[in-house]
């Protein structure tokens, strides 16, 4: 571990590791070896150029050891992951990180199963509950997604505070109890607030475990990889979920939200033993500890210095989606896009019962098949993601040009997922009629999912690429506005079927798609001009900038250090000229 002197830091950036294994705790002998400069710390924290301190003299600092010293003249020490450390997430193994991806997946399919899972359920809770009114019948679905407007606005910036594991691992338990709620709920009005309160807590999962994938792998082609499985496993919820409804309420609806229970509770067992991935909070856990070890009050790690005030936390960090929403044009027209391809497949759960039921004269259950189709789509998109990787890893590698532009790497694959997007809709209104197999319907699941999946993975991995250390922030301004969408929109679904028809219904929904294919062409022609105009893309830049000239000035550092060192070694045992056998070992001296 690295230990250097700093000022509290303004904001921070992604865990990265440092180019020596020492930890060293630098102390200045005297004031007027102090002297002023303007850095950023090597875990990414920014500090102010006041008060910032650089010191001569330094010595190896162990965990185990007790430091005697007058905590009012102890600088203030700022820890850092050094290189090949085992407890920074980068330096994970393997199997450690597939155990981390696993536990996402799971997170999210227990959440977007919860989302859908009244589907197949919607005449029986009629009955039982007396409701009459269509738009009443949309609330179970409709009110889980409210749940997830509100959650990530507040979850994303707590697990950039705070740390992933307990707000992952304390939201589910809530979820697991809201979901045993809804089995057991009296009246309608309470089993729509346990539906409510299941989609905000539901919410965590979609908006931290991007983060935690993030927090795990820095290498950006295996973190787009593993962005794929997960969302992946947000169409894998959905489209199981109506089955399991529709064949599980045939003995009662109450056995719906028990099934989602029995889930959620297996699933609990296993997040419980998520480790923490986020670098700031484990640097925090160190410095505690090193405090304690040490007597050393003034050690800290620099989540510790930033402000975290009730006022911080509300004109700042929580407004921050807000914020990237309303002036940030990649993040709007992001947000557009996915906001309606997200309602319409909402919509679906409307649309489908009356194409297979009443079309097709399906029951329940089995009007829940035709959603596996998706799925399947979806799979088949994950793969199209993984070729498309490999192609731009060769591209790389043979020094082409177009892989370095940041809108050619992601956005191709919504040029090709918008069109087949829109030919699915077209695809299902006109396919379906009596005189038509049912199989015919069906199978325009399979594009819609491709095309579904691929506007997805292609705009998330753009918004991330694009704002790496406050992609949480734009992921949760994306997850919120298209989670209002998908709530608003599928209350008319019904009644826009009634009276427009399934062909034209569809095809309304299919002209709308259309016009939204647009936005990933406009990103790949003017995307580097907005990037370059945009106030959060200019932080980043100057943050990385800093970073890059604190590496330099500490190689300078390491390189005086250790002549001066050698110096008097080589007068004395060699007259001047290096030792024989000398290595080239040098301590870390100071950022």
């Amino acid at each position: 571990m690295q230990c250097s002197d700093y000022t509290p830091p303004t904001s921070s950036l992604p865990h990265q590791p440092l180019p020596s294994p020492e930890l060293t705790l630098k102390t200045p002998s005297t004031a007027e070896d102090h002297t002023q400069r303007s850095s950023h710390s090597p875990h990414g924290h920014e500090s102010a150029p006041e008060g910032a301190t650089k010191t001569e003299e330094s010595h190896q600092l162990e965990e185990g050891d007790t430091v005697v010293s007058d905590p009012a003249k102890s600088p203030r020490t700022i820890i850092s992951f050094p290189r090949g450390d085992p407890e920074n997430p980068y330096n994970w193994s393997t199997g450690r990180k597939i155990f981390i991806l696993f536990l996402g997946i799971v997170a999210v399919v227990n959440s977007t199963l919860g989302s859908s899972l009244p589907s197949g359920a919607v005449d029986h809770l009629a009955e039982y509950f007396h409701v009459k009114s269509q738009a009443q019948l949309v609330l179970p679905i409709s009110l889980f997604l409210v749940g997830y407007v509100l959650g990530p606005v507040v979850f994303a910036p707590l697990s950039e505070s705070y740390g992933r594991r307990w707000v992952m691992v304390i939201t589910f338990v809530f979820f697991t109890i809201f979901t045993m709620a809804c089995a057991v709920a009296p009246t309608w009005p309470a089993f729509l607030v346990f539906r409510l309160l299941s989609g905000i807590t539901a919410s965590s999962a979609i908006a931290v475990v991007g983060g935690l994938y993030a927090d795990i792998y820095g290498n950006p082609i295996t973190r787009g990889r593993a962005m794929a499985f997960f969302m992946a496993a947000t169409a894998c919820g959905p489209v199981l979920a109506p089955s399991i409804s529709g064949f599980i309420s045939v003995l009662t609806w109450r056995w719906t939200f028990w099934a989602g229970f029995i889930i959620a509770g297996a699933s609990l067992a296993f997040l419980c033993f998520m480790p923490e991935t986020y670098g700031p909070a484990i640097l925090k856990r160190r410095a505690q500890r090193m405090r304690r070890q040490t007597g050393n009050p003034n050690i800290f790690a620099p989540i510790e210095l930033e402000k975290k005030g009730a006022r911080q936390m509300i004109t700042i960090t929580l407004t921050r989606p807000v914020r990237m929403f309303l002036f940030e044009a990649i993040v709007l027209f992001s947000c557009l896009y996915l906001s309606i391809a997200y309602a319409i497949f909402y919509l679906y759960f409307e649309a489908y019962p009356l194409v297979f039921e009443g079309v097709y004269g399906f029951n329940a259950g089995t009007a829940g098949l035709p959603f596996l189709a998706i799925g399947l789509g979806a799979f088949l998109a994950t793969g199209i993601f993984m070729y498309w990787d490999s192609v731009l890893i060769r591209a790389k590698k043979s020094n082409a040009r177009w892989p370095q532009i940041e809108e050619y790497r992601r956005l191709p694959l919504a040029c090709i997922g918008g069109p087949l997007y829109v030919i699915s809709l077209f695809w299902l209104g006109w396919s379906a009629n009596a005189n038509v197999h049912w199989i015919v319907p069906t199978l325009s699941g399979i594009p819609f999912g491709m095309g579904f999946m691929l506007i997805f993975m292609a705009l998330l991995n753009y918004i991330a690429d694009a704002y790496e250390i406050f992609a949480a922030s734009a992921m949760a301004a994306t997850s919120a506005c298209r989670s209002i969408f998908g709530a608003v929109l599928p209350i008319a679904g019904r009644p826009m079927y009634q009276r427009l028809g399934i062909p034209w219904a569809s095809s309304l929904l299919g002209f709308l798609s259309l016009g939204m294919c647009i936005i990933p062409f406009a990103f790949i022609k003017y995307g580097d001009r907005i990037r370059a105009n945009s106030t959060f893309c200019q932080e980043l830049r100057e943050k990385k900038r800093l970073l890059a000239q604190e590496e330099k000035e500490r190689e300078g550092s390491d390189a005086s250090a250790q002549e001066e060192e050698m110096g008097p070694a080589q007068d004395e045992e060699s007259g001047g000229r290096p030792p024989l056998g000398r290595g080239d070992e040098k301590m870390e001296a100071g950022v």
